[in-house]
């Protein structure tokens, strides 16, 4: 009996793994990250500032954009100190303690990343469906409560993640896939009966993100009926217009979110770099485009954008 308590002993780290087969490219890599971390921080936090200070920004859709923005924030953040730690330090291991802090942020700004889509899937709904009432009905009072409950439903549904994988014993290996770390990544290192993790994590995709995505794609053929029954074909588009910027964000996030667990149950080390780099696009991706797309192609913010620079 002792002898197999030791076989099945828990271990002190985990190991991360960057992009296997590109280990001679760590130094580009990690300048290409860090250039893309800086972006991403920089872009989301004048995002914020500039919603924040600007009254004509002060309408619904710009007030969920800077929610937007403090989620990608907080996703970022999340990621950088393993990233590139590991890139830049070669910083290689991690305790477990940390390794399920981490894993629980990143899932919590995950699925409130998905929540805030979902916010603002609505946002340009009511303004396209009802535009003389889209003010009055998203008040900024209505619009922090909506917000409020999809952050504690990301912050209820996460935290058992990492209260059952410290329960977990782990006596196979301590390498994971990626360079931070995964709920589905440690989960699979576990040498214990791990089905309720994975049925619950199935769970949260499904009533989560899945969710989500199913309603942001009632939410879109609803606008597509209220602008086909408009008789303006230049109103049309102009109303299609609004959405452009939020259909980038959807396609950005949900391609490699729904993606990346698929490949964790049911691949094989056949796949293992398309999920190192789908792991990348998945945290990276987002934050990095989300501000330069809104900037582009919403006009308000990017004159305010314009005149910081020229007075």
């Amino acid at each position: 009996m002792s002898a197999v308590n030791d076989t099945q002993s828990q271990f002190a780290v985990f190991l991360l793994t960057g992009i296997p087969g590109h280990e001679q490219a760590h130094v580009w890599i990690a300048i290409s990250f860090s250039i893309m971390y800086a972006i991403s921080i920089v872009g989301n936090a004048a995002i914020i500032f500039f919603i924040k200070t600007d009254p004509s920004l002060h309408e619904p859709m710009y007030i969920f954009l800077s929610m937007l923005a403090v989620t990608d924030l907080g996703l970022s953040i999340s990621t950088i100190p393993t990233i590139l730690g590991f890139y830049v330090f070669n910083s290689r291991e991690i305790i477990m303690d940390a390794c399920f802090s981490q894993l629980y942020f990143v899932h919590l700004f995950s699925i409130t990343e998905s929540s805030m889509l979902l916010l603002m899937a609505f946002d340009r709904f009511i303004a396209i469906f009802n535009p003389l009432r889209y003010t009055s009905i998203l008040s900024p009072r209505r619009i922090a409560k909506m917000g409020l409950v999809f952050v504690v439903r990301g912050v209820v549904v996460t935290v058992p993640f990492p209260v059952l994988l410290r329960r977990y014993q782990y006596c196979q290996t301590n390498i994971l896939s990626h360079c931070y770390c995964l709920n589905q990544d440690v989960m699979k290192l576990s040498c214990s009966d791990i089905r309720v993790s994975s049925f619950y994590g199935l769970f949260v995709v499904i009533s989560t993100v899945a969710l989500d995505a199913l309603l942001i794609v009632v939410s879109y053929v609803m606008i597509l009926k209220t602008v086909l029954g408009i008789a303006s074909r230049i109103e049309s588009l102009r109303a299609l217009n609004t959405c452009v910027s939020h259909i980038c964000a959807v396609v950005l996030y949900y391609t490699p979110m729904l993606g990346l667990p698929v490949l964790h149950r049911f691949g094989d080390s056949s796949t293992h770099l398309l999920q190192t780099l789908l792991g990348y696009i998945y945290l990276m991706a987002p934050p990095l485009m989300n501000p330069i797309v809104y900037s582009i192609k919403s006009k308000h913010l990017r004159a305010r954008i314009i005149r910081v620079f020229v007075k």
